[in-house]
């Protein structure tokens, strides 16, 4: 019996190492498939065609919208510690920028706020600017870390966190229409978030609970 169960704690062992090895490789793949066609588009000189034609369809709020909720993905391969799930989680959320067709009219706000940040984008990259840029994969490390680990609220805490100084960014950068213009998006995305999170929470805590003696009683009898 000892080494019937020994042998299967070994088939199993082998077997989630093997998985764990083909999650690496296939995150690897995946980065040098993009890095692969940046460099492409850089070779052959397209790769400015490339960002003005991304640049026009970021101009539509629907990317927007849907930018935060990559986070439930994110958090959800995390969660089951998948690390190819949380790849292509971050490059589907890269690319999200310009899956939707740019608008024929925009908002004055919408395209002020643009303006600021691409100006932002395009200018002197001094310490400081680089180090705010670090924040960004800074926060998806610890979020990834957080969820890896399981703990589910310090996870939720630290989400609200990356979203709240993102949109104060937004208001400090971008004055006080961009953070206006970001305001809907972002709140929208981080309710869903939020929303989807703590029903997960409650229906695990629903699936450990002890049941009453009254409740066992009735599925024993």
């Amino acid at each position: 019996m000892s080494t019937e169960l020994t042998e299967k704690r070994r088939i199993a062992m082998k077997r989630a190492t093997t998985m764990k090895r083909t999650d690496v490789i296939l995150s690897v793949g995946t980065l040098a498939l993009v890095l692969l066609a940046v460099v492409g588009m850089a070779v052959t000189g397209t790769l400015d065609e490339f960002g003005a034609w991304a640049w026009e369809r970021h101009h539509n709020v629907l990317s927007w919208y849907i930018r935060p909720l990559f986070f439930l993905p994110f958090c959800y391969f995390a969660y089951k510690r998948s690390l190819f799930g949380m790849v292509l989680t971050l490059v589907a959320l890269a690319t999200s920028m310009f899956w939707f067709p740019a608008p024929e009219q925009s908002d004055p706000m919408t395209l002020e706020f643009l303006a600021v940040e691409r100006e932002y984008l395009t200018g002197d990259w001094t310490l400081a600017k680089v180090l705010m840029a670090l924040l960004v994969p800074i926060s998806f490390a610890a979020l990834g870390f957080v969820f890896w680990k399981r703990s589910i609220v310090y996870g939720l805490v630290l989400l609200n966190a990356v979203v709240l100084i993102k949109l104060a960014w937004s208001f400090y950068f971008g004055d006080e229409s961009g953070g206006l213009t970001l305001l809907p998006s972002a709140l929208a995305g981080l309710a869903v978030c939020d929303a989807v999170i703590l029903y997960v929470v409650r229906r695990m805590r629903k699936r450990s609970s002890p049941k009453s003696p009254q409740q066992a009683g009735q599925h024993g009898g």
